[in-house]
């Protein structure tokens, strides 16, 4: 993996690149749709592609192990053959979801115990057979084993689990250095910031990150539920220290607004579950402010969803039709609104890139942030 800086905004730390990767070229900033379970919820590769215009997605470690598991995967030739996406992948290390199950893990120095929520089957995750466990899904991108401290959490319990998390680096980087990918293709490991919102553990661990030189970084253990100044707090500082030549990737945020924030404060990377779910459940993300479309007053409004923003779906179904297969508990309901959702996500990025090359990029951000997080 290569990543060129091709520019930076005059007025803040925003900017512009390409990450190259041997299934192809990623335009930063840049969202990346949140598939699961080997599928973005509700939506077809084609869309992914062509409407949504998606350049990489997420697979996730934790959830692919337990199906259709490693062994079925490697029979496939990787996650690229198994679902038919022929774009960038990049997969979580499963540190996201053992913390959300605090309730059946146990996480030792060697490693975590979990129960599987699928059947309450054991299994045990260690810095090396996640590594060896991403080299057999076949991303791209893959991640570092990390704990993400929850929030609130006492000093101590997050400088343990910071350090902790560093050791465990150490162990994925010598597994990671001593493998190689299996479907003939190069894979890259990201590093990920911990430390909560202390930052004296923030900085110590972002600098011990750049220290690893790899070919990217990642931020971990926002958006758990800080408030979001303390997100912004934290995401600023790491970016400070994080290595300029090197994208840099802040996990699971977050809405427009989030998204929108960090970009100005140097993050390049960004994915979330928020435009798939909320689309699941009627909430629309437009260039003109938030829309629940189950409410009453979209009945009678036969306009596009979003002609703004433009896409097949946005311009083509109207509000009140949407809300029809919403109150008729359609499945296409789902599908147009992630289509949607999604497609407003790239629409958001792509903006951003342009506005940076352009030099407005902070006058814009500012009157957008007002307008697209009001609900309409």
């Amino acid at each position: 993996m290569k990543f060129e800086l091709k520019a930076t905004d005059s007025q803040s730390k925003a900017r512009v690149g390409e990450i190259q990767t041997d299934h192809g070229n990623i335009q930063t900033p840049i969202f990346m749709p949140v598939g699961t379970a080997a599928t973005v919820k509700a939506v077809h590769q084609r869309e992914l592609e062509h409407d949504i215009q998606a350049q990489i997605i997420l697979g996730n470690t934790y959830h692919l192990y337990l199906r259709p598991s490693t062994s079925i995967l490697e029979k496939a030739g990787g996650l690229h053959a198994f679902n038919g996406w022929k774009k960038p992948i990049l997969t979580d290390s499963g540190g996201y979801q053992v913390y959300s199950l605090s309730g059946t893990r146990k996480i030792k120095e060697e490693g975590v115990v979990f129960q599987s929520h699928i059947d309450g089957s054991k299994h045990t995750f260690t810095p090396e057979s996640v590594m060896d466990i991403q080299r057999s899904i076949g991303a791209d991108i893959i991640m570092a084993f990390d704990e993400c401290a929850p929030y609130p959490c006492e000093y101590e319990y997050a400088r343990k689990s910071m350090e902790m998390t560093h050791r465990w680096l150490k162990r994925c980087i010598t597994q990671f250095d001593s493998t190689e990918g299996k479907y003939g293709y190069s894979q890259t490991l990201f590093p990920i910031v911990q430390g909560s919102v202390f930052k004296d553990l923030r900085i110590k661990s972002a600098e011990f990150i750049a220290n690893q030189q790899r070919e990217g970084n990642a931020i971990g253990g926002l958006s758990v539920g800080e408030p979001t100044e303390q997100m912004y707090e934290m995401c600023e500082l790491v970016c400070d220290i994080l290595p300029k030549d090197k994208p840099r990737y802040l996990m699971g945020v977050g809405t427009p607004a989030n998204i929108l924030e960090n970009i100005a404060l140097g993050v390049d990377m960004f994915d979330c579950v928020l435009p798939t779910r909320n689309a699941r459940h009627g909430l629309l993300f437009t260039t003109k402010g938030i829309i629940t479309i189950k409410k009453e007053q979209w009945k009678d409004d036969f306009s596009p969803i979003d002609v703004d923003l433009g896409g097949y779906v946005s311009t083509f179904y109207s509000k009140a039709y949407l809300r029809h297969l919403f109150r008729c508990e359609e499945l296409l309901a789902a599908q147009i609104a992630s289509v949607h959702n999604l497609t407003f996500y790239l629409w958001l990025v792509k903006q951003a890139r342009e506005h940076i090359l352009a030099g407005d990029f902070v006058v814009w951000k500012n009157q957008m942030v007002k307008v697209l997080m009001q609900k309409l």
